[in-house]
């Protein structure tokens, strides 16, 4: 992939990039996707699977529509597992994609940044969520997650960076990502692959 030799102009990160990741994907409803995310937030990757397995089961297996979400009972989803706030998020992003008539086209011609600013206004959905987004649903090549955790602790180690304060330091993640676009969202990428690998 293109992007691999364009890492290379930066000789830290040139250094982890062995072999190309596989291509951003673009998945259909978004919004779904949304709230996937907020229900997985801070479960591990087998009790979130099991949490929409049993999302889905209360509409039959099939994918359900806003009004479908906004119908059902409270009780209901808390029942598959999900905490009081959780429920309130979930009901907040079907509530709020209606009352935007959103749909994936929309967001689909919208940039980064309008995706970002229109999605943060969800009680519950913060800049964090709505980068992960961009990146693996909508498929965005040129999205810098500046506030993951995994992010920071990879950069902070390949760089050699100060981390005492933290305002300087994301400067710092800043800059230094400013010269990987348009294929932030593939630096993203390595920098996880690299630290699990640690």
């Amino acid at each position: 992939m293109e992007y691999v030799a364009h890492f290379q102009k930066d000789k830290k990160l040139g250094t982890i990039i062995l072999e190309p990741v596989q291509a951003l994907q673009r998945h259909s409803n978004v919004l779904l996707m949304l709230i996937y995310s907020i229900m997985s937030q801070q479960l591990n990757t087998k009790v979130a699977s099991i949490i929409r397995k049993r999302f889905l089961e209360l509409y039959h297996g099939k994918e359900p529509k806003p009004e479908q979400i906004l119908g059902t009972p409270y009780e209901k989803l808390r029942a598959i597992g999900l905490s009081n706030a959780k429920v309130a998020y979930v009901q907040n992003v079907a509530k709020f994609c209606l009352e935007h008539k959103l749909t994936d086209k929309k967001l689909e011609v919208m940039s980064n940044d309008e995706v970002i600013e229109l999605l943060m206004q969800i009680k519950g959905v913060g800049r964090w969520t709505v980068e992960m987004l961009l990146m693996f649903t909508l498929g965005r090549e040129d999205v810098f997650a500046a506030d993951d955790l995994g992010i920071q602790q990879a950069m902070i180690k390949l760089y050699n960076l100060r981390t005492k304060d933290k305002k300087r330091l994301r400067e710092r993640l800043l800059k230094i990502s400013a010269k990987w676009s348009p294929y932030r969202t593939y630096a993203c990428v390595h920098l996880w692959q690299w630290k699990d690998e640690k």
